[in-house]
């Protein structure tokens, strides 16, 4: 039963990282549905560590244009490499400082679902009224064409996603898009971003857990730690597959109007249960 529940675990994360929907937040929102038998140590580790089966899925789809040497890459190639690998670390800076200093802070008090409705439905309307008016120019059409001045910015949005509901991958396309982004740049460039901002996230949280427990596994608990983050892996890549094509015809609108409704649910549900 447990290895079912990692799949479910493993499913939604692997759809909600790479939408504009909160991953955070729909992983809130399941825990309280479908709740993992393991402590809640080890949950907290579970939830960020299977990220890293969304992050190797945006590592292989785009080792070649993330790695900068071979695939017959010109000196030219390897220098735009390097370049954006220095955007990426750029526009991970402001998230890095702040979640580092604030992380049990905000786990304390905004990790509720009360935040996360309230996030989803303000973030929805958001993009209905981005995708509306036109917001931004969207002049810049290639990944290499981004600007420091962008990167940097795109990563004070990114600040936004600290907290639940608000997804680091819609916060960074909103910010991308007000900020002259093409939707599939402003995409891609949100992918690369999750390689460092996740693989921190979760070496943070595997550093405190070692430091409160120890380095302490059940045989069962790696296995939900590795089915979990095995189908992320999975889902991601044909999420992002789906995410890329979708955007070529599409606007952001429909992920507005979903999360607007998600939202109100979640807020009616729990004044129900309450």
């Amino acid at each position: 039963m447990e290895i079912l529940k990692a799949i479910f675990f493993g499913i939604i994360e692997g759809i909600t990282e790479w939408l504009p929907v909160s991953s955070t937040g729909h992983m809130i929102l399941l825990d309280e549905f479908i709740h993992l038998d393991v402590t809640s140590e080890f949950y907290k580790l579970f939830e960020v560590v299977i990220q890293l089966g969304a992050i190797l899925a945006v590592v292989i789809m785009y080792f070649k244009t993330i790695f900068p040497f071979g695939f017959g890459k010109s000196k030219q190639d390897t220098k735009d490499t390097f370049n954006l690998w220095g955007k990426i670390i750029v526009a991970c800076l402001p998230a890095a400082v702040i979640g580092i200093l604030f992380d049990d802070w905000l786990d304390a008090h905004l990790y509720t679902p009360l935040v996360v409705a309230l996030m989803l439905i303000i973030y929805g309307i958001i993009f209905i009224v981005i995708e509306t008016i036109g917001l931004g120019k969207n002049t810049t059409d290639d990944i290499n064409k981004i600007t420091y001045k962008q990167a940097l910015g795109v990563g004070a949005f990114q600040l936004l996603s600290l907290i639940p509901g608000t997804s680091r991958s819609g916060a960074t396309i909103i910010g991308g898009l007000i900020l002259g982004l093409k939707r599939s740049v402003a995409a891609e460039f949100t992918f690369f971003l999750a390689i460092p901002v996740m693989a921190g996230a979760s070496l943070l949280k595997l550093l405190k857990y070692i430091m409160d427990v120890g380095f302490v596994f059940k045989a069962s608990e790696l296995v939900i730690l590795g089915v979990g983050s095995l189908v992320a892996f999975i889902i991601s890549v044909l999420v992002i597959k789906f995410l890329i094509s979708y955007i070529r015809k599409h606007d952001f609108k429909v992920f507005g109007y979903y999360r607007i409704i998600l939202g109100i649910l979640v807020i009616l549900y729990f004044m129900m249960i309450k």
